[in-house]
């Protein structure tokens, strides 16, 4: 009986230095990426936070204080993001899928869910590769960083989009009164309540900002990850 695993291809036999360059260069570029894009739109998130608040958004805050945390935010995402993408690419070197083969959106929501385990990584990073793969078939070469970016902020914006509901959820719950029925972190009953309430419009609050904000942001993360991953191999495949 065939092995029904054996599309997914056996791991690279040993870790040589090539990879070990190329997955220092993807935990550095990782966390460029994720320093660049929170400096940029940490407002915006601020913003949609606040639309998506029950007290509503000039109660909430409105546009009052938004670049506060900006400093301690792009700290924080150094680290954050470089684990992410070191992450993602081993997973994706270790199952080691033919380009060609039916599983290869399979091995990326699995190197994405080992980085990242939400929703919108399974959506996102899928689809991003996937949109790369097809430009560069249709282009007959690999794509371009720019290209890349561009992938990145359709893919993030569909994501964004599809996921917004929990996102709203997660706010609720963020936002709920300490003892309250929504503050007990149970996603199910913060949807229904925002249905209840609020219908399919408060499902979706904040849905045009979230996803004109997180389409900027995949166009700036993924597109300074490629571009900086991108520089350091030249720099390394320059170096004795």
């Amino acid at each position: 009986m065939p092995n029904r695993l054996s599309h997914l291809g056996a791991p690279p036999a040993s870790f040589k230095i090539e990879d070990l360059r190329t997955f220092c260069a993807c935990n550095v570029a990782g966390g460029v990426a994720g320093v660049a894009v929170d400096l940029i739109l940490f407002p915006l998130d601020t913003i949609k936070t606040r639309l998506q608040s029950p007290q509503g958004f000039n109660k909430a805050g409105g546009f009052r204080g938004i670049y506060a945390g900006v400093p301690s935010a792009a700290i924080g995402s150094f680290p954050n993001a470089a684990a992410f993408f070191i992450t993602y690419e081993y997973v994706k070197w270790f199952l080691h899928t033919d380009s060609s083969s039916y599983l290869m959106p399979v091995k990326h929501m699995l190197a994405a869910s080992a980085g990242e385990v939400i929703p919108f990584s399974l959506v996102q990073f899928p689809m991003w590769e996937s949109l790369k793969a097809l430009w560069s078939w249709r282009q007959d070469h690999v794509v371009d960083c720019w290209q890349s970016a561009v992938c990145g902020a359709f893919a993030g914006g569909f994501a964004a989009a599809v996921t917004t509901p929990l996102d709203v959820a997660k706010t609720r719950i963020m936002l709920a009164k300490a003892g309250s029925s929504t503050a007990s972190g149970n996603v199910l009953s913060a949807l229904h309540g925002v249905w209840r309430t609020q219908g399919l419009s408060g499902l979706f609050a904040g849905v045009f900002p979230r996803t004109a904000a997180i389409s900027l942001g995949g166009f700036i993360f993924l597109g300074a990850y490629e571009q900086t991953r991108s520089l350091l191999l030249e720099l390394g495949r320059a170096s004795p």
